[in-house]
């Protein structure tokens, strides 16, 4: 049966290739796999690692699958450890190094547990049993377990659903997230924390304390504004405030010898991105003004970091569309930089001894293993789990600058047309990020939601604009968007736009534009009040109506604090002077609109007023496409594939003069289907 198993895989495998053309398609990229998480074992000597598998078609519909590797530095070799239908996450080493240590649903237990698995093989053990899945977890010593998990919920909920009556309060339900200790030996949990939410946790060195980023609810928007660091006793339960930090918190970090922590979070109350990095002296706590912030008036934005020793720390900053590793001396003003732009771009990395490992990718090739030695500025890949990549032709991809209207400057990402030739004008997609407090990199671009190599393989310009509100130039660069929705910002976009078509490289007639979150609420802007510029248009769950959504969304302090800064009912012909709506009447741009009827971020509302006000008023084709059960984005991958594919046929049918035209594309992509 094994055997049969194994050639029906190989048969899969085999097939799934065979489709791949010499370019990218909206087939093959549903094969690539990429590197997610990694950690070095406490001896150096080997690698753990995950890798994400897309979900086979041939399966039932779902997400996708995560695997586990570890790789044996010293023999150059790859060892599967757990894989196929697989979901594995929060990798690490047992203390003593002897296993590999894991969250993951397996069957023996129910919930997210702990487990870990032996390098000399066999099955894996869990570790916990805990009533409610961990979330996060850190191991004291080789016998206990620090972990978070959500407390026990109302028994009346589940006595009213076993009758029928399903009902929900809301924002009344939720249930703290605890920290608890974990006796391996005895299996049980001893609860540390009561009466606050603990979202984040990192041990101290000696193993007798937490810093915690501690909220009062466990809600979302309290995980985005109203986190504030803690010391947490682990054995008496005591709490302690010791930090007051305004706003956005990130991860934190005790220093080797336990004096000092390092956090990363906002500059101040007002900061979208969590870029700034602080280090504090625990043995003379002081407030948030008179601790340093390493990077401040530098334009980058830190997106991770880790102690190298007690005077040294690295970290991982997006510098526009680079992203670079540098080393700070807390004795010495200027930073080394280890890792130098348009080197790799990496989120997250682990050191330990010196080594550093990390996924990283670039334009060329999705994430895959990378170590970096400081002492040697060795900077060496170990695997390549798309080896069908090297037969592909892949479109020619550069950082782009150009200059606003008012002079600044502005980057981005530029992708060429596969069959690109020069003298010749063509259509372009312009691909809008979310937040707007994100980045794009100039490194593998190509997903179901960017596009990327495929739209690029039809020979599209792609252009994906940092525009100002974007992190990784800085606090002031991210607040020039601040209360000033679609100004600046957008202006940004129409002047990177002017800039292409000025070069000869984009036709003027064929522009489109498409984007998720905020990137949809740019679509829908560009559909809508300068509808004379676009030809087509995506907006994925994106913003409609600011009044509505801001009165639905399920962070409306987030967007209070850093991207309005007053209410809506202090100026709310303001607010509405800032929404597509409003303008829906004048539209000239066939409109897609996709969304998840479970968008808890920007409510389905959104796209259904779009699709409403276009519908009645517009002057253009426009389709609405609910996907079920999903919430802001789309996990499963029958919704991905059906995404991708609707969205480049959208484009297909609006922007190239190749294309046989009706009113509409097919409601139905046949490619979808036969898939």
């Amino acid at each position: 049966m094994r055997k049969l198993t194994i050639l029906l895989g190989l048969i899969m495998v085999t097939a799934s290739l065979v489709r791949a053309d010499d370019h990218i398609t909206t087939r093959n990229m549903f094969d690539l796999k990429m590197v997610v998480e990694t950690a070095i074992s406490p001896d150096n000597q080997y690698i753990a690692y995950t890798v994400n598998v897309p979900r086979p078609f041939t399966h039932s519909a779902g997400t996708d699958y995560r695997e586990l590797y570890v790789y044996d530095i010293e023999r150059d070799e790859v060892i599967p450890f757990m894989t196929g239908n697989r979901r594995i996450f929060g990798i690490g080493w047992t203390p003593s190094g002897d296993a590999v240590t894991f969250r993951a649903n397996l069957p023996d237990v129910p919930y997210l547990q702990v487990y870990a698995m032996s390098l000399r093989g066999g099955e894996p053990k869990a570790l916990t049993q805990h009533t409610a899945s961990v979330i996060s977890y850190a191991f004291i010593d080789d016998e206990t377990i620090a972990f978070t998990a959500v407390g026990e919920g109302d028994p009346m909920r589940q006595k009213f659903r076993s009758r029928g009556i399903e009902i929900e309060v809301y924002e009344e339900e939720w249930s703290h997230r605890n920290l608890y200790i974990w006796d391996i030996p005895g299996q049980r949990a001893r609860q540390v924390t009561e009466g606050v939410t603990v979202f984040d946790f990192v041990l101290s060195p000696d193993g007798r304390t937490a810093a915690a980023a501690i909220a009062p609810r466990n809600l979302v928007d309290d995980s985005y504004m109203f986190k504030r660091i803690h010391l947490v006793d682990l054995q008496s339960g005591e709490i302690n405030l010791i930090m007051e930090n305004p706003g956005k918190l990130a991860n934190m970090a005790f220093s080797p010898d336990g004096s000092k922590l390092a956090f990363r979070g906002a500059s101040k109350l007002e900061d979208s991105v969590e870029g700034s990095l602080f280090v504090m002296d625990l043995d003379s706590i002081v407030g948030f003004e008179e601790v340093p912030n390493l990077v401040e008036g530098m334009e980058l934005s830190v997106i991770h970091f880790a102690w190298l020793d007690d005077n040294g720390i690295l970290y991982a900053a997006e510098e526009s569309v680079d992203i670079v590793l540098s080393l700070q001396r807390l004795d010495e003003e200027e930073r080394q930089i280890l890792i130098e732009p348009e080197t790799i771009v990496f989120r997250n990395f682990q050191v330990n001894q010196g080594l550093i490992s990390m996924a990283a990718n670039t334009w060329q090739h999705p994430n895959e293993l990378f170590t970096f030695e400081v002492e040697n500025g060795g900077l060496a890949r170990h695997t390549t789990h798309n080896p069908w990549l090297e037969d592909v032709r892949l479109a020619q991809q550069r950082k782009l600058r150009y200059y606003a209207r008012d002079g600044h400057d502005i980057e981005g990402v530029l992708l060429y047309p596969l069959n690109y030739e020069e003298g010749r004008r063509y259509p372009l997609i312009v691909y809008i990020h979310g937040g707007p407090e994100a980045a794009v990199q100039n490194g593998w671009v190509t997903s179901y939601g960017t596009w990327g190599q495929v739209a690029a393989a039809r020979d599209y310009f792609v252009f994906m604009p940092n525009y100002r509100a974007s992190s990784g130039r800085g606090v002031d660069f991210t607040m020039a968007g601040y209360g000033d929705l679609v100004g600046v910002e957008y202006d940004d976009v129409i002047d990177g736009i002017d800039h292409l078509i000025e070069e000869g490289y984009v036709d003027i007639d064929r522009v489109g534009i498409g984007g998720g979150s905020y990137g949809g609420y740019f679509s829908a802007w560009s559909a809508t009040r300068h509808t004379d510029r676009f030809a087509a248009a995506v907006m994925f769950v994106g913003i409609s109506n600011q009044v509505s959504k801001r009165n639905t969304t399920d962070i409306p302090w987030e967007d209070y604090y850093v991207h309005w800064g007053y209410w809506t009912h202090e100026d709310w012909q303001d607010v509405y002077s800032r929404s597509p709506v409003k303008y829906a009447h004048q539209s000239l741009t066939p409109t897609l609109i996709l969304h998840g009827d479970a968008d808890p971020r920007v409510h389905p509302s959104q796209g259904l007023e779009m699709y409403r006000a276009l519908k009645l008023h517009g002057k253009a084709p426009v389709r609405l496409i609910w996907y079920q059960n999903e919430g802001h984005g789309n996990q499963r991958n029958v919704h991905r594939l059906d995404y991708v594919v609707r969205t480049m046929e959208w484009f297909d049918h609006y922007l190239r003069l190749d294309k046989p035209r009706d009113e509409k594309p097919e409601k139905f992509p046949e490619s979808v289907i036969n898939h």
